[in-house]
């Protein structure tokens, strides 16, 4: 099933659990889409199922359902697909490192996924915290939106197109926010594996590192001072990995993705000059470093860092793929690396974009800026408009049996993603960012209270004093009717 690149409803619907009195009424959403509420049964008489009906299919919704309107009005907008614009400007540059036939690349996968496919195929334990409904937007008990792009992996691993691949899609996750967060961003992973069974004699390693002699040479400055695996720290899966094969796959990895920063950055230095931002003649060779890290679905793992205007930058995180992955979506003879990138993290470091929110500008002062193809420019402020800064504090309810994720809160079971969320939809992108200012516990009654500061500012015009007000009166209504808290 395929969402339109633009233009495309997005229905939300909503049907009562009971009694036949049932009133439809339609009004915009955010983004073009449509809120729609109707009935799911032909027969009046019939128990009425809550469902959300997201391009064209019906979902059931129960106890778990948590994705809002607002959020679901993002599914359409697919701005890695967009050419010019910077989102995808980054990861057209990424991909042009992954050459087909070798690579297949996804593009086009549908966001919503099942439970099993974003936790459970990439062996998420079950009281994970990113499986919780105040992290991840729940379609209902068995669907998600997907979380990472990783939900589609065992399905490409099984399917067996090609040797590597490589995923650029949206992500959605309950967030704070601020400049750099978003509840809808845009992952990029990639993948390269050797099948045990073809690759001549059997000898894997002698395969992969045939394979890096194929692979472009770069002049970057590297620093790598550890071992390829060490026992605590960065340990090598010995009952599926010999070591002579995992030092052919990562140093293929670590070529591989060096090349990465070479494409990216040698176009960032030249938009920096021409914007004026640094002298050709003062400019350095690149220099990345590699990280040890840990990561679930790697071992052993690493960070890739780049020195950037004199800071060292984490740009994407990488490892040699765990073998249980690979067993479980029925491909138990091949082993390979893989590796995961922010594709907004990146393009704000390559474009200078100062706030996330700018990524979904509509406005032409934003998106002209930027041309078709993989040239990278820096993006040219016009304007800066006035902040506006609205306090909102609150007593948490002294006890109650409800979880979080959207539910009424006691202390215990608060959540501040909940927060995040109401302001999200009652503000969208009118809001900058929003933080924690003060908190107490009453030394007598043992209630907490909390005071939260939320910074009104467009990014295209200056917000009316009425506007704000009515904004910020719809936030204080919707905690005490979402949240059951105490306003103060």
């Amino acid at each position: 099933m395929k969402l339109a690149a633009t233009g495309r409803a997005v229905r939300f619907a909503w049907i009562k659990r009971s009694g036949i009195d049932l009133r439809c009424k339609t009004r915009n959403w955010i983004g073009g889409g449509q809120y729609q509420r109707r009935n799911q049964s032909t027969n009046q008489h019939a128990p009425r199922i809550p469902a959300l009906e997201i391009d064209g299919k019906s979902y059931t919704e129960d106890g778990w359902t948590n994705v809002s309107p607002s959020i679901l009005s993002y599914l359409p907008r697919k701005l890695h697909l967009q050419p010019s614009h910077p989102v995808s400007i980054t990861r057209q540059v990424i991909e042009s490192n992954f050459p087909s036939p070798t690579y297949t690349h996804y593009n086009d996968l549908h966001p919503i996924v099942t439970v099993a496919e974003n936790f459970d195929s990439l062996g998420f334990p079950k009281d994970h915290p990113g499986r919780s409904r105040t992290d991840t937007y729940y379609i209902n008990r068995d669907t998600v939106l997907r979380t990472h792009t990783s939900a589609h992996e065992a399905q490409i691993f099984r399917d067996n197109k090609s040797e590597g691949y490589t995923i650029s899609a949206d992500v959605y996750r309950r967030d704070a926010i601020d400049r750099s967060h978003y509840p809808v961003f845009h992952q990029m992973e990639g993948a390269r594996m050797w099948d045990r069974r073809k690759v001549p004699g059997g000898d894997v390693a002698r395969a992969i590192w045939t394979d890096f002699e194929r692979l472009p040479k770069h002049g970057l400055s590297i620093e790598d001072a550890n071992p390829t695996t060490h026992p605590e720290r960065n340990p090598l899966q010995a009952e599926h990995h010999s070591p002579g094969e995992v030092e052919a796959i990562a140093a293929h990895l670590k070529k591989s993705l060096e090349g990465v920063v070479v494409g990216l950055f040698s176009r960032a230095q030249k938009a920096a000059v021409a914007a004026g931002h640094a002298d050709a003649a003062a400019l350095e060779p690149l220099k990345v470093r590699w990280i040890e890290a840990y990561f679930p679905f790697t071992s052993p793992s690493w960070e890739l860092e780049v020195l950037w205007q004199g800071d060292w930058l984490e740009l994407l995180g990488c490892g040699v793929t765990k073998q249980d992955v690979l067993i479980n979506a029925g491909v138990p003879d091949q082993i390979g690396w893989a590796f995961g990138v922010g594709l907004e993290r990146v393009a704000m470091l390559l474009f200078s974009i100062p706030d996330i929110r700018l990524f979904w500008s509509k406005d032409p002062r934003f998106l002209d800026q930027f041309s078709v193809g993989e040239n990278i420019n820096a993006f040219v402020p016009f304007s800066k408009y006035p902040e506006c800064y609205k306090d909102v504090s609150f007593w948490l309810r002294s006890s109650s049996s409800s979880a979080g994720g959207g539910m009424r809160s006691n202390a215990q079971d608060f959540h501040e993603n909940d927060v995040m969320e109401i302001v999200r939809d009652v503000g969208s992108d009118l809001v900058e960012d929003v933080r924690l200012v003060d908190d107490f516990v009453h030394p007598v009654s043992r209630r907490k209270s909390l005071c939260y500061r939320i910074n009104y500012r467009s990014l295209e015009r200056t917000l009316r004093n009425e506007e704000v007000n009515q904004m910020h009166e719809s936030v204080r209504k919707h905690l005490v009717e979402r949240l059951g808290v105490e306003l103060r």
